[in-house]
């Protein structure tokens, strides 16, 4: 077996994969590739606060401000006051929960057409080869929640969840 070459289909399987997931939740969104993982934390840890969800995205704090300004001018996420006061616990409005429902529909979708071309047994190969790696990846909180922002928590809960069970 040729190590480099698997890595090699490794990276472009990733990044088909990116490309399409970019291009299936941001049309869904409709605020670029942060909006549709700010939705989707969001409707999962609803109160979360603007430098938590900074942290998540991988963006600055200002950026994360003016995302979350952008969302709310759309009506799909709302700020409240925070727990000390001095910060934004950030809610999805009704509207909100309904796009990051579809953003993850979208994603789901889009993944179950990548993986039609295996059998059973090579999708249930997949997957404990995907555990193994992803676990393997996960180095602290905050790359957890880096990697799973765009995840379907209900379909992967925590006690199931390999990044999870990484940083426990």
């Amino acid at each position: 077996m040729n190590d480099l070459r698997t890595a090699n289909l490794l990276g472009a399987l990733a990044l088909a994969l990116n490309d399409r997931l970019t291009d299936v939740t941001s049309a869904r969104a409709e605020r670029g590739a942060a909006a549709p993982a700010a939705l989707v934390t969001v409707s999962f840890y609803p109160g979360e606060s603007i430098d938590a969800l900074a942290q998540t995205l991988g963006l600055s704090h200002s950026a994360t401000v003016r995302l979350a300004d952008r969302l709310a001018e759309d009506g799909l996420l709302e700020r409240r006051g925070g727990a000390d006061g001095r910060t934004s616990a950030l809610y999805l409005t009704r509207k909100g929960r309904a796009r990051a429902s579809a953003i993850l529909k979208d994603r789901a979708d889009s993944l179950v057409e990548a993986l039609k071309p295996l059998s059973v047994e090579e999708s249930a190969h997949l997957t404990s080869l995907l555990e193994k790696m992803l676990g393997a990846l996960t180095q602290d909180r905050q790359q957890a929640d880096h990697i799973c922002r765009l995840c379907d928590e209900d379909v992967c809960p925590g006690e199931d969840c390999p990044v999870e069970c990484a940083v426990k």
